[in-house]
């Protein structure tokens, strides 16, 4: 499955942010899928056990009834059961060995955080890349230091491949971010209001799409 056309929005299902909101996470899926997600990437830090995975099973399967790419972060052998797509970071595998896990088919992304990052990541066999944090964000307990927007702008210029803007992105930076080149952009905290109702997330969610249709 390719990627969607640009520019387009990448929600994070972030189960750590999804607790404190006290929804869950299948409910939050069905939620933004509903509001017209393509691409949903289950984030999921803490410890994958039978009830986790049952639950990204849930999902997977809300995402193939969407036609929307499913992507697992960081583990390669749950992407691998799930048919998932696989988001890794500087310290998950490298792309190379995921791929020979994963197999030929699945999306990979992979995030950096500044331009060796990126340089490097042009040879990894990875369909997309992420970079930031772009602004400053809250969802990460140890964010590298932010680029801004001319980061952001300096990265495009060393990658033809998708180029992914994440990092405290909001609906009134996401136009910033396009005009930097970046193909799509990551979000978390802005795609969850609060109350974070089923109805409400659902409408973020299609607001989010306007935003990056207009």
């Amino acid at each position: 499955m390719s990627l969607p056309n640009p520019f387009f929005v990448y929600p994070l299902l972030d189960t750590a942010t999804l607790e404190r909101l006290d929804l869950k996470p299948v409910a939050a899926a069905g939620a933004i899928l509903e509001g017209g997600a393509r691409i949903l990437q289950y984030r999921r830090k803490s410890f994958w056990g039978r009830e986790a995975f049952a639950e990204a099973e849930q999902i997977a399967r809300l995402c193939r009834e969407a036609d929307a790419i499913f992507i697992v972060n960081d583990r390669a052998d749950y992407a691998r059961l799930l048919g998932a797509g696989l988001h890794l970071g500087q310290e998950d595998l490298l792309p190379a060995d995921a791929r020979i896990v994963v197999g030929a088919a699945p999306v990979i992304g992979f995030s950096t955080h500044n331009g060796a990052q990126m340089e490097a990541a042009q040879s990894y066999p990875v369909d997309y890349v992420a970079f930031g944090p772009v602004f400053r964000t809250t969802t990460k307990e140890r964010p590298d230091p932010a680029t801004g927007i001319g980061g952001l702008r300096h990265v495009r210029t060393l990658t033809r491949l998708p180029l992914v803007a994440i990092g405290g992105i909001t609906r009134d930076n996401a136009g910033a971010c396009r005009e930097a080149g970046a193909d799509a952009v990551a979000v978390v905290a802005d795609l969850y209001p609060n109350p974070c109702t089923k109805q409400a997330l659902r409408e973020r969610m299609a607001e989010w799409n306007r935003i990056c249709k207009g």
